[in-house]
């Protein structure tokens, strides 16, 4: 069991965390025809935005209520009132969400209250969804943010269906963290119509930043649920919570609508993939496809084959606590030993990670971890590039942003399929590494000797067992 720490320095010298407004933002983005809204200042929705452009290289709908100094000591009701107004009349949004700010929440801007000021003032506003989320950026991080959001959407949104209502036993709800990609969450839909199911996603990145060109520019969010998908959620025979961060969303949406929740803290690696696929064969009454029977036995014969180069590395990761228990579990099955971990925000998973300590920090932290520590691995998002080049260790780009690469929003790690593919990506940079920096190879005895394998079993055994 890890040890979760906090570092007594008075502040973040090269930050690995990116904060919850923006978090808050990225959730309402996977709903279509939304704008999001950051209650602050010009400069807080700049900086957001320019992270996501760099990141998805898309254009990217995210507005802001421009609060000056005299707007953010007297109040910003005329700016919340002028933003609305601007936005439903110019952009024609399906949704408007609006998310603090820690300058607005320091002065204590009671946007609820604004929201239905506004409500009374313009009748066209009445009944249009605008969604408030409390996302100070002095306190938590991304990943709070977007679970956050995505409860509130599910408290808001969601309609209660009557106790004689009938519920579509085909119908699941899914509740992705903001961990999963875009890529993801295909790979996930496509999964769930294989066992015959059909999936809504909440939020859905998958339809909004995708990469995909719409035929005419919109100045909303261009793909996604729509609000009306959302409310009628209720009507569905389950909820599939992914990442631990979504068992909150999931328990709103069991007491509202009384769908119940199956949470899966993890979808990369052989064992969390067995129980995804189990449950699913369960609630489906179907068997398992063939394809997906051949997909594990080719994660199996993966994994095989690149221990050898896996094994024994000593790992340094730094990321939001679900794509930190994500990552590290899987390379921990692979035998690797996570040696230094770093996240941003308290998680329940951290103390299951496969650590002696887990430190809530800095990229700096991570860097001077990794050096004394002889880390030969570095994964965490681009901004840990710069460490990377000066441990000289390879470097595998994970997480949010990631802006000196492209294809992000289409990485792939969850199912079998996503698995394998990541198991090579990160065996093959291992040896390039090795070939390019005249590295020695490892012993063989080392990659062979971890005590830890997927399900108690070593990696051959794995194998045998999914041949079998």
């Amino acid at each position: 069991m890890a040890i979760v720490t906090t570092p007594t320095k008075a502040c973040a010298v090269n930050p690995l965390k990116i904060s919850q407004p923006i978090g808050g933002a990225f959730a309402f983005m996977g709903l279509r025809g939304a704008m999001p809204l950051l209650h602050g200042s010009q400069g807080c929705t700049s900086f957001g935005l320019t992270l996501f452009v760099r990141h998805f290289k898309e254009a990217v709908p995210l507005q802001t209520t421009a609060m000056s100094e005299v707007a953010t000591v007297l109040g910003g009701y005329e700016n919340v009132e002028q933003a609305i107004l601007n936005i439903y009349n110019r952009a024609k949004p399906e949704i408007i969400g609006i998310c603090s700010t820690g300058v607005t929440e320091t002065n204590g801007d009671d946007v609820d209250a604004y929201i239905k000021l506004i409500r009374e003032q313009h009748p066209q506003l009445a009944n249009f969804p605008l969604i408030f989320v409390s996302t100070p950026d002095f306190k938590d991080a991304f990943q709070d943010g977007w679970e956050k959001t995505v409860a509130r959407l599910v408290e808001v949104l969601t309609e209660a269906l009557p106790a004689e209502a009938e519920r579509d036993p085909a119908r699941v709800n899914v509740l992705p963290g903001c961990h999963l990609t875009p890529g993801d969450l295909d790979e996930l839909r496509t999964i769930l119509e294989d066992f015959g199911l059909k999936p809504s996603f909440l939020p859905d990145l998958a339809g909004s930043l995708d990469g995909h060109i719409p035929d005419e520019f919109t100045p909303t969010s261009i793909g996604g649920i729509g609000v009306d998908e959302v409310a009628s959620m209720g009507r569905s025979s389950w909820t599939i919570a992914i990442g631990a961060q979504m068992r909150r969303a999931a328990e709103a949406m069991q007491a509202k609508t009384g769908v119940p929740f199956r949470l899966f803290e993890r979808l990369c690696g052989l064992t969390p993939n067995d129980e995804f696929i189990a449950f699913l064969s369960e609630i489906s009454g179907r068997p398992v496809p063939a394809k997906y029977r051949r997909q594990r036995g080719q994660l199996a014969d993966a994994m095989l084959d690149a221990h050898f180069h896996i094994g024994g590395r000593k790992l340094a990761i730094g990321a939001e606590p679900d794509l930190l228990f994500d990552l590290s579990s899987m390379l921990h099955e692979m035998g690797a030993q996570v040696t230094a971990a770093v996240t941003t925000t308290q998680s329940p998973v951290l103390e299951r990670i496969e650590t002696k300590e887990v430190l809530i920090g800095d990229l700096e932290d991570l860097e001077e971890l990794a050096r004394t520590r002889g880390c030969d691995l570095l994964i965490t998002h681009s901004h840990g590039r710069q460490a990377a080049a000066r441990l000289k260790i390879p470097f595998y780009r994970a997480g949010f942003p990631m802006f000196d690469r492209i294809g992000a929003g289409h990485q792939l790690s969850v199912g079998y399929r996503g698995t394998r593919d990541l198991i090579f990506k990160i065996a093959n940079l291992v040896i390039a590494d090795r070939e390019e920096n005249h590295r020695p190879t490892p012993d063989s005895w080392r990659s062979w000797s971890q005590p830890f394998r997927p399900g108690g079993l070593s990696v051959i055994e794995a194998a045998e067992r999914s041949i079998a």
